[in-house]
């Protein structure tokens, strides 16, 4: 029996590529696997190319680049995240996932309300989360946290300084009083 998947334009998160640097390509295919809509910094437009893929959008293209049918360009004076950001809210994206060199959401803080913000980096996965999030994790994972207030959580202890581990199998949640608060998991 084989089963068959209906992916409506925008359900899944686009994927915009800032940075690619030594992103693990399994990863990629993951992020990769329900075709989301790729957009692409020019600096890292060839690398992208080179592995086969299909660029919807390209952020400030290079004349010297040779575009594939049907590319959008974005061009932007200012910062390059900001400006992707901005687009895809204006598109009604639901959400992205931004690969980057550096996982800092706090940068792009102004931008939660209105889309959902995962980044990637090579090592970790960052995101904004509210309170009464609740997600199943394996003892020994670890969570790094970034806030400034306070926060109630279940399944965790404190190793160091903003690092918390996983107790046992089985689910974490976390309660506060901020809008959010950003968590980071080790991919």
């Amino acid at each position: 029996m084989s089963s068959h998947h209906i992916v409506r334009e925008k359900q899944e998160p686009a994927l915009y590529i800032h940075c690619l640097g030594n992103f693990d390509e399994e990863y990629l295919g993951q992020l990769l696997e329900w075709s989301p809509s790729l957009i692409v910094n020019s600096s890292e437009f060839e690398k992208v190319i080179s592995l086969g893929l299909k660029v919807d959008v390209v952020v400030n293209p290079q004349p010297s680049h040779i575009f594939q049918e049907n590319t959008r360009f974005i061009s932007t004076e200012n910062s390059d995240r900001n400006t992707v950001l901005e687009f895809l809210i204006a598109e009604q994206y639901p959400a992205v996932n931004l690969i980057d060199a550096e996982g800092g959401l706090q940068d792009l803080e102004q931008f939660i309300p209105q889309i959902n913000i995962v980044v990637f980096t090579e090592t970790q996965k960052t995101y904004a989360i509210k309170s009464g999030f609740k997600v199943w994790k394996p003892s020994g994972d670890l969570f790094q946290i970034y806030s400034t207030t306070q926060f109630k959580h279940t399944n965790l202890k404190p190793e160091a300084e903003n690092k918390f581990r996983v107790i046992d199998d089985g689910f974490v949640e976390f309660h506060f009083e901020a809008p959010f608060l950003f968590l980071s998991e080790t991919l």
